[in-house]
């Protein structure tokens, strides 16, 4: 309420701006966009909408485990429920374009990924990697998603 108040008060420019600055997005949009590009490796994605992504998975992650310790489909052996690891299985190549495009962002081929695979160090940089802001402009990986309105997403609306 306090937020569309204040967008009735700015102007158009602003009004504009204040659109596309991602202000009025919800997470589940910016999940639902990074599913609408369910395959692609290419281009480039932003600090917010990794992190949205990020933060919408944990809630399900969380919720479908405790689903599945209610349900009895929980296996203390592997540490995984039946339903979280067919989520975990069905966002997989979301979650790989993703962090492809978070790195390129960054203006680091997608295949950093792989230094993940090293213990623990490996997964700090990767962390520092997705907490760095994308390079200003555009790099040799596409435009900057922050200065194009389609930075934002509008898959709701």
């Amino acid at each position: 309420m306090l937020l569309e108040q204040e967008a009735q008060r700015l102007p158009d420019a602003a009004k504009a701006a204040h659109t596309h600055s991602g202000w009025e997005s919800s997470p589940m949009e910016w999940y639902f966009a990074v599913l609408k590009k369910y395959g692609t490796f290419t281009g480039r994605a932003r600090r917010k909408e990794y992190w949205m992504f990020f933060l919408v998975n944990l809630a399900a992650y969380i919720a479908l485990a405790i689903i599945d310790g209610l349900t009895g489909t929980f296996s203390a052996e592997s540490g995984v429920g039946l339903l979280g690891a067919i989520y975990t299985l069905a966002l997989l190549i979301p979650n790989l374009a993703l962090t492809a495009r978070r790195l390129h962002d960054t203006d680091r081929s997608g295949w950093w990924m792989l230094i993940g695979l090293i213990p623990v160090i490996g997964a700090i940089v990767l962390l520092v990697f997705m907490c760095l802001q994308g390079s200003a402009g555009d790099n040799r990986f596409g435009e900057d998603p922050k200065a194009s309105p389609s930075g934002t997403p509008r898959v709701l609306a």
